[in-house]
């Protein structure tokens, strides 16, 4: 079985960031990774973090878009015994915990912005205090952040602190949707096939038809979606071998539509060409009103049914421009 903290790929947009990879862990330099969600983003500070000198200390991680803005400074910098009700004991944050090692502040765009100039003051002074404590602790850790986010726009908008934009932005990785690299595709799918083979003791043949699909589909919920693809087969399949019948019709229906929807019937062969990058955001929102109009605009439902959260739906949809009950065209 392969490595899982690898990133698999030949793509010439993975061998950048492998590249990147390997000189961002010579040193210690805050990194920001940028990228839509399911794309591998933790994986990256993963590796980043396992070929550092700080590789035997600990790789904490924590997502700052699933914990309540309430409770999110505790879990960083920890609390002093008797700082608030409920606080009978001192305890440690997340910043002490990864002491020597890396800490990882995934969807830091979501991070309060009393909260960023804390954060601001980690970077600049290595030192924090904890929650009802007057004395600053020390810390000796890097700082990896990674956003699904466009942080320049949150500065322009005030949701993000400019000076911690670029405190973090020293060395950006940008990691391409997997619609930008299917080529990418049938070696995922090799990969996924390798590591359930062993979860759950056999394995699958998947038909070149199937791959052939594959690449026609846009990938809304990148890596993970895929990865999620491939697990399905696993649990439904009967016979071995994955065909066009265990394909969801929500991406069979976009590899039977795909031209006739996206591509006039008359577009000339032999023109300039199309922008794929605008056709593959119209038929993302294409998809994406779909799957609201398919549940009442229940967003949750047309999350699940897409096979990405709730919270990614909603910043495509801002991305896109879809106003709740929009009529589709």
């Amino acid at each position: 079985m392969r490595n899982e903290n690898l990133i698999i790929g030949q793509s010439a947009q993975i061998q950048k960031i492998l590249t990147l990879i390997d000189k961002l862990s010579k040193t210690d330099t805050t990194a920001l990774i940028m990228g839509e969600s399911g794309t591998g983003k933790e994986l990256v500070a993963k590796m980043i973090h396992k070929k550092s000198s700080r590789s035997e200390k600990p790789f904490v991680p924590v997502n700052c878009a699933a914990i309540p803005s309430e409770l999110l400074e505790a879990e960083l910098f920890g609390h002093e015994k008797g700082a608030f009700t409920g606080a009978h004991n001192t305890r440690l944050g997340r910043f002490e915990i990864a002491s020597e090692g890396t800490i990882f502040l995934d969807e830091i765009g979501d991070m309060p912005l009393h909260l960023q100039v804390k954060i601001l003051r980690v970077i600049q002074e290595k030192t924090f205090e904890r929650i009802g404590g007057t004395r600053p602790i020390h810390v000796n850790v890097r700082i990896i952040a990674a956003t699904n986010k466009n942080l320049e726009n949150e500065v322009k908008e005030g949701r993000f602190r400019e000076d911690l934009f670029w405190r973090l932005n020293v060395v950006p990785l940008v990691i391409p949707p997997l619609r930008e690299r299917k080529e990418d595709i049938p070696l995922l799918c090799d990969y996924f096939i390798e590591k359930f083979s062993k979860k759950f003791g056999y394995s699958l043949q998947i038909k070149p038809e199937v791959i052939k699909v594959f690449l026609n589909y846009p990938w809304p919920g990148n890596v993970r979606e895929l990865e999620n693809m491939i697990e399905r087969f696993y649990v439904l399949n009967e016979d071995g071998v994955i065909d066009l019948k265990d394909i969801p019709d929500r991406i069979r229906f976009v590899e039977n539509s795909f031209q006739r929807e996206l591509i006039p019937d008359d577009l000339n062969p032999f023109s300039s060409g199309i922008d794929l990058n605008e056709v593959l955001k119209e038929y993302e929102k294409k998809l994406i009103l779909h799957a609201l109009n398919l549940h009442n605009w229940i967003k949750s439902r047309a999350a699940k049914y897409l096979n990405i959260n709730r919270t990614t739906l909603i910043e495509k949809m801002k991305r896109l421009n879809i106003k709740d009950n929009e009529e589709q065209n």
